[in-house]
C-alpha cells in the first residue's frame, strides 16, 4: 500500500540508547544494532515498514551528523539528501521543526509522519492501517495526530494520552491532554478508567499545522531556524543549519507543541507496539526458556538462574549461576551485571563514567 506522493516518513534516529548500554554507545547507538538477533538493525526494520506506505525516496532519516555513515550502511538505497545530520543533540522539537522547513521546500503540500527508529510492531499490516488513516485525517484537517497503544498492563514507564471518551478504537478521538509517567496506583487508574493510551512518540501532520503550531507555541525555534528560508531545499542548506541549529531551545515536541495544542487526537492501535527502552523491556518481548531466563549468544550456560536476561556475542564460553532477575551483557569493552529491578539507574550510571572519561 503505497500511499500518494504528497506523503513522507521522517524516521527519528538520533539518540544514544544509554539504557542499553554497554551494547549501546555513543558510537553505535541501539537503532544500529541487531538486538532481537533476526539479522537486521532496528532502524532497518523500521524502514522496511515505512516503504510499504511511501517510497524510499519520501524518507527521511533525522539523525545526529555523526552517525550519518552509520545510516548510509544500514539504507543504502536511500538518498543521501534524505538524511539530515543534527550539528547538536536538541531534543524532537527543533529536529521537527527543521523537518518541516525541509519538506515545505521540497513539496509544500507534504503531509508527513515522525516515527521512532528503535521501536517493534508485530502487527505490521495493522500498523499500516492505522497510518494510512492518520495520513488521510491529517490531510483532511488542521490536526496534530498520534498513534495511542492500548495500555495492557499499568505500566509507569510510558507518558499516557488522555481521550475525551473510551472509543475502543473508532477513528480518530480528540486528545484532551497529555500525561507524564505515572506512579503505579495513577497508572492502575488510567487503566480502570479507560479512554488512556500509552504515547508511543508516532505522530502525523501536515507541513501546514505543524509550522502553524510552531509559530503559536514555539515561535523562538521556528525565528531562529527561519532566519533565511532560502536555504532549505539547496546544497547550502545543511552548513546554515549547522550555524543556526545549535541555537534553538533543547526541548522534546511534547512540552513545545504537544502539550499546548487545541488540535490534537489520537488513532487507537492496537499494531503489537513495543519500545523495547530497557533490557527489562527486551527480556519481556523475547521468548523466553522454562526459567523465564532469555539468553542471547551461542556459548552460553544457565545454572539455577530464573528471570534474568543475558547477552554475548563473543567466542568465550559463559557460565553463570545462581542469578535471579538480572541484566548481564558482556561486550568487548564492558561487561554489566546488574539487578533488573534497579535498571532506571543504568542511565544515570552511564552518565557518570562517561562524565569521568572526558
Amino acid at each position: 500500500m503505497v500511499l500518494n506522493d504528497n506523503y513522507y516518513i521522517a524516521i527519528m534516529a538520533g539518540g544514544i540508547g544509554s539504557r542499553f548500554w554497554p551494547s549501546s554507545t555513543v558510537n553505535q547507538p541501539k537503532q544500529f544494532l541487531d538486538i532481537l538477533g533476526v539479522g537486521k538493525s532496528l532502524i532497518r526494520m523500521t524502514f522496511e515498514r515505512c516503504i510499504k506506505l511511501v517510497p524510499a525516496d519520501n524518507v527521511l532519516i533525522i539523525t545526529n551528523e555523526r552517525y550519518r555513515d552509520l545510516v548510509k550502511e544500514h539504507l543504502p538505497e536511500l538518498p543521501d539528501n534524505n538524511i539530515l545530520g543534527e550539528p547538536s543533540m536538541n531534543n524532537t522539537a527543533p529536529c521537527i521543526a527543521w523537518t518541516a522547513l525541509h519538506l515545505e521546500a521540497r513539496n509544500p503540500k507534504a503531509i508527513f509522519a515522525v516515527l521512532p527508529s528503535d521501536h517493534v510492531i508485530l502487527k505490521e499490516d495493522a500498523y499500516v492501517e492505522k497510518l494510512a488513516e492518520a495520513f488521510q485525517f491529517a490531510q483532511d484537517n488542521d490536526a496534530i495526530v498520534t498513534l495511542g497503544i492500548q495500555p495492557t498492563r499499568p505500566d509507569t514507564g510510558y507518558g499516557y494520552i488522555e481521550t475525551n471518551n473510551d472509543s475502543k478504537g473508532n477513528g480518530p478521538i480528540s486528545v484532551s491532554s497529555f500525561r507524564e509517567k505515572p506512579n503505579l496506583e495513577t497508572a492502575q487508574k488510567y487503566l480502570d478508567t479507560g479512554g488512556y493510551y500509552w504515547n508511543a512518540g508516532m505522530f502525523v501532520w501536515s507541513v501546514k499545522s505543524i509550522l502553524s503550531s510552531f509559530a503559536k507555541n514555539a515561535a523562538n525555534i521556528l525565528e531562529i531556524l527561519s532566519e533565511d528560508k532560502t536555504k532549505f531545499g539547496s546544497d547550502e542548506e545543511q552548513v546554515y543549519i549547522n550555524r543556526v541549529y545549535p541555537n534553538t531551545e533543547k526541548i522534546s515536541v511534547d512540552y513545545a507543541i504537544l502539550e499546548k495544542a487545541n488540535n490534537v487526537y489520537t488513532i487507537p492501535a492496537d499494531i503489537g507496539w513495543s519500545d523495547l527502552g530497557t533490557w527489562n523491556s527486551l527480556h519481556a518481548y523475547l521468548d523466553k526458556d522454562d526459567n523465564e531466563c532469555v539468553v542471547l549468544g551461542k556459548e552460553t550456560h544457565l545454572i539455577n538462574t530464573t528471570q534474568t536476561i543475558i547477552r554475548s556475542d563473543s567466542k568465550k564460553i559463559v557460565v553463570v549461576k545462581g542469578l535471579d532477575n538480572y541484566i548481564v551483557v558482556d561486550e568487548p569493552d564492558a561487561l554489566l551485571i546488574y539487578p533488573k529491578t534497579d535498571e532506571q539507574e543504568i542511565k544515570s550510571v552511564v552518565k557518570k563514567l562517561t562524565a569521568e572519561e572526558s
